[in-house]
């Protein structure tokens, strides 16, 4: 007979093994086997279909290395977490998703696990595409399948331990990952109801424009799109708690979707240059009308609301300080920045348009780097819109405390905001992370 210590030994080790086991089940996934996918069986209508989805959910945008053939990986994410490097989505068999399934491709969407079983992180947006219609999943496939094969692997994503261990992903789906389809409201209009699916489900919005918790996930409830980053930038919200100068009305988040510019808020710049050039300018018009009737009733804006006095008051003041302000950040604005940042009347465009940086809601913002950067790094990318132009940057020309300088000033004329705190470290923390940028430094 067994004693009563080697019996509760049994007893646990039969426990032990039971929860290893059931850890092992939830952690583990199986191979898909490889496919071969004949794209000629799917119809044309379909891919027209699919390229719509995969421009809403603006695939190429982070599956493209900069200079690289599009969807074939290698561009590169910054995350709290590491880099991590995209993968290539081209129908290319050895490299890309060529030999995946349709079931294969599918589980990747919708949970986060690849066709050898692996999880993959969250900075691809399975969290959204779970929501995705049926209808939306088949098109989007038919249409990367349809594309040309481009045989090219990436460089492979290195974290560093414990984030490099795949399988812990299975935990984080567990406690994180909301399968749930887009419930539409009832009370709301058809166009806000498709702009709720094409933010949560397609366009991933709240990615970007939402804070997250200490493991990466989205914040909900109050917290759904009250701002969040992207790469470095500071994603600003697109609800009632947004900093614009103006109140954004949908006309404008159109207009700006759209054609990458709004006359009351400026240029799209930084990540939302892509995402408009790549994806809100591409999809259907009434798509993006969708998307600026769900973000304006967000934003709790009235449909007739009118700017206009607002705006002639914001530009009244930063005539004055630009023409009356003898400050070192006033010299600088007025000798780098004015030719094509004048308020006023008679102020000449150049280079395309005159964006109305008093404006502008990065100066509004709880911290200067979007600012900053602008003003090292300038815009080179426009989103498609020639009125945008071009901005240079004046990383080689301004030594952080002449760029700490400006960036104060026009916190402090162009708002009514209080001045921000410990600026030229912002500016020294981000020239580091151009090595080049900080031959300007000494100047």
């Amino acid at each position: 007979m067994m004693s009563r210590t080697a019996r509760w030994t049994l007893v646990l080790v039969i426990l032990l093994i039971v929860i290893v086991a059931g850890i092992v089940a939830l952690v583990y996934e199986q191979e898909i086997p490889p496919a071969e996918v004949d794209a000629a069986q799917f119809p044309q209508e379909q891919i027209r279909r699919g390229q719509n989805v995969a421009a809403a959910g603006m695939c190429v945008v982070c599956h493209t290395a900069a200079g690289g053939a599009a969807n074939a990986g290698g561009h590169r994410m910054e995350t709290p977490f590491g880099i991590i490097v995209s993968t290539n989505i081209t129908p290319d068999a050895d490299t890309g998703i060529g030999a995946w399934s349709f079931d294969a491709f599918e589980r990747a969407m919708r949970r986060g696990i690849a066709r050898d079983g692996s999880h993959l992180y969250p900075a691809f947006p399975y969290t959204a595409f779970t929501k995705m219609s049926e209808q939306d999943m088949r098109d989007l496939y038919a249409y990367l399948m349809s594309r040309p094969p481009v045989r090219n692997e990436p460089d492979p994503t290195r974290l560093p331990f414990p984030f490099n261990i795949r399988m812990l992903m299975a935990g984080w789906n567990l406690l994180f990952l909301d399968r749930d389809p887009v419930a539409p409201v009832a009370s709301e209009s058809e166009a806000w109801n498709r702009g709720k699916y094409l933010a949560q489900a397609l366009g991933h919005c709240s990615a970007c424009h939402s804070p997250r918790n200490a493991l990466g996930a989205e914040k909900g409830g109050r917290h759904y799109l009250d701002g969040g980053s992207a790469e470095g930038w500071i994603a600003p919200a697109l609800n009632a708690s947004s900093r614009a100068a103006v109140p954004w009305t949908e006309d404008d988040l159109f207009a700006y979707l759209r054609k990458g510019y709004s006359a009351h808020h400026g240029a799209a710049g930084a990540s939302m240059t892509p995402v408009v050039r790549e994806g809100t300018s591409r999809i259907p018009e009434d798509d993006t009308r969708a998307l600026a009737a769900y973000f304006a009733g967000q934003m709790g804006v009235p449909a007739d609301a009118t700017p206009e006095l607002r705006i002639r008051q914001r530009e009244a003041a930063a005539e004055v300080a630009v023409n009356t302000l003898d400050s070192t950040g006033a010299r600088i604005y007025n000798r780098a920045c004015a030719a094509c940042h004048h308020p006023g009347p008679g102020a000449p465009e150049m280079f395309g348009g005159q964006p109305p940086i008093w404006l502008a809601t990065s100066l509004r913002l709880d911290q200067p780097d979007n600012v900053v950067r602008y003003v090292l790094n300038g815009t080179q990318h426009d989103a498609g819109n020639p009125r945008e132009g071009h901005m240079p940057g004046f990383a080689y020309a301004l030594n952080d405390e002449q760029v700490a300088a400006v960036v104060q000033f026009m916190r402090e004329s162009f708002t009514d905001r209080p001045a921000w705190n410990g600026v030229q470290d912002t500016v020294k923390r981000i020239r580091d992370e151009y090595p080049l940028a900080s031959q300007g430094r000494e100047q």
